[in-house]
């Protein structure tokens, strides 16, 4: 029986390589101005979405262009809510008068990682995300955000990442470690087929965790994003595992 997979990409960051990118994903998350981008190069990222039918999804963070979205941010979860709601509301005003629908939410940087442990920073997503219809999560598995989402009937695709590595507890090796990327796409194929067909991470401490990913995440500010995607569509193939 062949196995399905989701590939998104953190898109509309200004990097350059969108699209190059993406004719290799079945779904993206557009940067809405919290770290990066404008209304232009959403547009932009839009039109190229929609001309290669890929899912749009919101890529909302803490307002802190300056560090690109990926330090904690001291503000309330009220303060939060709100400035998330601005962020979506921004990209689905432009789906909008294009005919296109939004299909989901994924919390960039320190923002997804915060949410993934802390209840009350979950709780400000979610309550952002009500004030829309018929939207996804993309969230970690076990993690407090899903957790939180599900207790609000709210959909959850849960996210691994392809090109990361992972601590026992599933958070993701931190950034500032030299190991925090993968980078060679035959290493980043095993990693991803050990996910999907085996239900296992293999983490840095060499143990082997249950995961479960409904979509995977490369990360479009990766050097190799381009040759990493390529590799793992051609792997995947091989392995009767289609993306869509």
């Amino acid at each position: 029986m062949m196995k399905h997979i989701d590939i998104n990409c953190d898109l509309g960051e200004g990097i350059g390589n969108d699209a190059q990118l993406m004719p290799y994903l079945s779904s993206c998350n557009v940067a809405c101005g919290g770290h990066a981008g404008n209304e232009q190069i959403m547009i932009e990222t839009v039109e190229l979405a929609k001309f290669h039918n890929t899912k749009i999804g919101a890529h909302p963070s803490f307002p802190d262009r300056e560090n690109f979205g990926r330090l904690d941010m001291e503000i309330s979860p009220r303060e939060l809510t709100k400035v998330l709601v601005e962020q979506i509301e921004l990209l689905s005003t432009i789906l909008s008068k294009r005919g296109l629908k939004l299909n989901h939410v994924k919390a960039h940087g320190a923002l997804y990682n915060k949410a993934s442990v802390d209840e009350p920073t979950a709780n400000a997503i979610i309550l952002a995300m009500t004030n829309f219809t018929d939207l996804k999560i993309y969230a970690p598995w076990k993690s407090v955000l899903a957790h939180v989402a599900c207790n609000a009937k709210i959909d959850v695709m849960y996210e691994a990442f392809a090109d990361r590595n992972y601590n026992s507890d599933l958070t993701l090796v931190s950034r500032k470690l030299p190991n925090a990327l993968l980078h060679d796409p035959d290493e980043i194929a095993t990693h991803v087929l050990r996910m999907i067909v085996d239900g296992k991470v293999k983490t840095v401490s060499h143990q082997e965790v249950n995961i479960k990913a409904d979509t995977l995440c490369i990360h479009g500010d990766n050097p190799d994003a381009l040759t990493i995607v390529k590799h793992l569509h051609k792997t995947l193939e091989k392995h009767d595992i289609r993306v869509s």
